[in-house]
């Protein structure tokens, strides 16, 4: 059940931390996102929660736009080896190489399906049939983990050479990408989100 603010409106009582998170969940989060560039700075962050809170990652978001050049997965796919070394020494990110290097690896592989898809865009929306999935959960122990369609997402982006995207956090995309809507049913965004897919 969402939970009532001093506002006097509902929302989902994981957001309920700190004020960015509750702008993040008020403005962004299930919001569908049909451009390429913003779809890479969430496979990036995504992929650097693993292990980690979500909340950790959106304190640290200012920190990887500037390290990874505003998300430009253009300039990331070009990044030089001497680079990762200096991102070890950024507190400004999490300074794991294997998660700094699997953001630059996985640039590559995001713009080699734009050259097979036309755009990574066509290529994730294709999984949800072009259209948001609209869920109706009531309680925070309905949202799931992953689904079918993570899992064949997740599945189909290792075999073209992902790494740290699993099924989790790429269910954890598809929520903040709006490819599903999680918002809990009496969430004030719920409706929102939901006319922003029709």
């Amino acid at each position: 059940m969402a939970i009532e603010q001093e506002t006097g409106k509902f929302r989902c009582p994981w957001c309920l931390g700190f004020e960015d998170y509750v702008k993040y969940h008020d403005e962004e989060w299930g919001v569908p996102v049909f451009d390429d560039q913003k779809q890479f700075e969430f496979l990036v962050l995504e992929s650097a929660q693993a292990g980690l809170s979500w909340s950790t990652i959106l304190k640290k978001r200012e920190g990887y736009r500037k390290a990874f050049a505003e998300f430009d997965y253009r300039v990331v796919a070009d990044l030089p080896d001497g680079y990762v070394q200096e991102l070890l020494l950024d507190s400004g990110i999490i300074r794991n190489e294997m998660k700094i290097r699997a953001a630059i690896n996985n640039a590559k592989r995001f713009m080699e399906i734009q050259a097979s898809h036309g755009s990574f865009k066509n290529y994730i929306w294709d999984f949800v049939g072009g259209k948001p999935i609209q869920n109706q959960l009531k309680s925070m122990s309905e949202v799931p983990a992953t689904s079918p369609i993570s899992d064949r997402l997740a599945k189909d982006m290792k075999s073209r050479g992902f790494k740290f995207l699993g099924s989790t956090i790429l269910y954890a995309h598809m929520q903040a990408t709006g490819l599903v809507n999680d918002h809990l049913v009496d969430c004030f965004r719920y409706q929102e989100v939901r006319a922003l897919g029709k």
